[in-house]
C-alpha cells in the first residue's frame, strides 16, 4: 500500500537546495513526494471471486508440480545403500493436530499426540565440506506456502528441487549411506510403530512471568507479617561474599517461545492414508505448529526395528502397505474386545 507524505522542497532555479540555504534565498515552490512504505500483495486490488480463483489456480499448479516430481529417483537414481547399525536417517517436518487417548491390550490408557506430515520434501543436499566438515546434511521443507512469503534465494532452492515453496525449512544430519536426492517426498511411513523419535518445536510463549509460574517456586508465607511479597522470589544474592548474583539464577523473565526437544517418544500408530503419526505423550508447541521429527538419539530408547525403511519409504516399493499400522501392544478398536468360547 502506497502512502503520500509531503516534503517541502526549496527550489532555486532548476536545482534543489537544503533548508539551511533557505534563509539566504526566497522560497519559490513547494512539492509533494510519493513514498512507498509497504509492498503490494498480488490479491490486494482484486475482487473476492478473483482472489478465490487465484488461490485455487496456485494450489492446482503446486499439486501438479509436486505430482510431476513425485519420485525423482526414476529419472536419475542416486546410489541406494543398505541399513547398517549406526546409520542416521533423515527426519521430517510435521504439523501438530492435537491429542487423543489410546488403549493397550491390557487396558492401560496412554495419551498420544497426532502429527500429520504435509507436503514434506527433501530440498537440498549439503556435503561435509558445505555443512560443518564432519557430517553431511539434508535440507527438508514441509507444508506448502505462497511464493510471496519466501525470498528470491529460497525460491531458487525450491525451483532446483522441483517442489513448491515450503513454510518451514530445517536441516537434518545424515550419514553418507542415507543420502536422498532433492525432490524426494517423505511420508509418515518413514517411521514405523514401535520406534522411538525425538520431536523438536518452539514452545508456547507465555510472556513475562514470575518465579512461581516460571520455575515453580513455593512463594512466601501468606500471613505472619508478609506484605506484598507473597509471590516474590525473596533474596537473590549470596551475602557479602562474593556479593553478587550468580549467572543462571532462577528469576522472573520471559517464559516459553524457545525450541524444546522431547526425547524418546514411542510411536503407537501410523496412518499411511492421511500421513498421521500417533506419538506417545505431549510434544512442544501449540496446535497447528510445525515441528521436526527424527530418530531418537537416546541409547536406552533405540529403535526396536532393526531394519527401518532406508533411506526412506518409497510408495513404489511397498504398494501393499496397510492403511493403519499398529504397535503389537496397542488395542485396535475394529477388533472385538470380548471373545466367547
Amino acid at each position: 500500500m502506497a502512502t503520500w507524505s509531503c516534503r517541502f522542497l526549496l527550489l532555486r532555479g532548476t536545482g534543489v537546495i537544503s533548508l539551511r540555504a533557505a534563509a539566504e534565498s526566497p522560497v519559490q515552490s513547494l512539492g509533494c513526494v510519493r513514498t512507498v512504505k509497504t509492498t503490494t500483495w498480488f490479491e490486494e486490488h482484486l475482487t473476492e471471486d478473483n482472489q478465490r480463483y487465484m488461490r485455487k489456480s496456485i494450489a492446482q499448479e503446486f499439486r501438479k508440480q509436486t505430482a510431476e516430481k513425485l519420485n525423482p529417483l526414476k529419472d536419475e537414481p542416486w546410489p541406494r545403500n543398505e541399513w547398517t547399525e549406526g546409520s542416521r536417517r533423515v527426519g521430517l517436518v510435521a504439523v501438530k493436530l492435537g491429542m487423543a487417548p489410546v488403549w493397550t491390550k491390557t487396558g492401560e490408557r496412554f495419551p498420544v499426540t497426532m502429527l500429520q506430515v504435509q507436503d514434506c520434501h527433501v530440498l537440498k543436499h549439503l556435503s561435509k565440506e558445505e555443512y560443518d566438515g564432519d557430517t553431511a546434511a539434508l535440507i527438508v521443507g514441509g507444508k506448502n506456502v505462497s511464493p510471496f512469503q519466501r525470498s528470491e534465494k529460497q525460491l531458487e532452492m525450491f525451483r532446483n528441487a522441483g517442489v513448491p515453496p515450503k513454510q518451514k525449512v530445517t536441516v537434518f544430519k545424515v550419514t553418507d549411506n542415507a543420502l536422498i536426492k532433492p525432490g524426494t517426498p517423505i511420508y509418515a511411513a518413514h517411521f514405523r510403530p514401535g520406534q522411538y523419535v525425538d520431536v523438536t518445536a518452539k514452545s508456547i510463549g507465555k510472556g513475562f512471568q514470575g518465579v512461581m509460574k516460571r520455575w515453580g517456586f513455593k512463594g512466601q508465607p501468606a500471613t505472619h507479617g508478609q506484605t506484598k511479597t507473597h509471590r516474590r522470589p525473596g533474596a537473590s544474592g549470596p551475602g557479602g561474599d562474593p556479593a553478587k548474583v550468580f549467572k543462571g539464577k532462577k528469576m522472573p523473565g520471559r517464559m516459553g517461545n524457545t525450541y524444546i526437544t522431547a526425547f524418546g517418544l514411542k510411536i503407537w500408530r501410523v496412518n499411511t492414508t492421511y500421513n498421521v503419526l500417533y506419538v506417545h505423550g505431549s510434544v512442544p508447541g501449540h496446535r497447528n505448529c510445525l515441528l521436526k521429527v527424527r530418530d531418537t538419539v537416546m541409547p536406552t530408547r533405540s529403535s526396536t526395528l532393526l531394519n527401518p525403511p532406508f533411506p526412506t519409504y518409497f510408495t513404489e516399493e511397498e504398494v501393499d502397505l496397510d492403511e493403519d499400522l499398529y504397535d503389537d501392544d496397542l488395542f485396535v478398536h475394529t477388533e472385538p474386545s470380548i471373545t466367547l468360547t
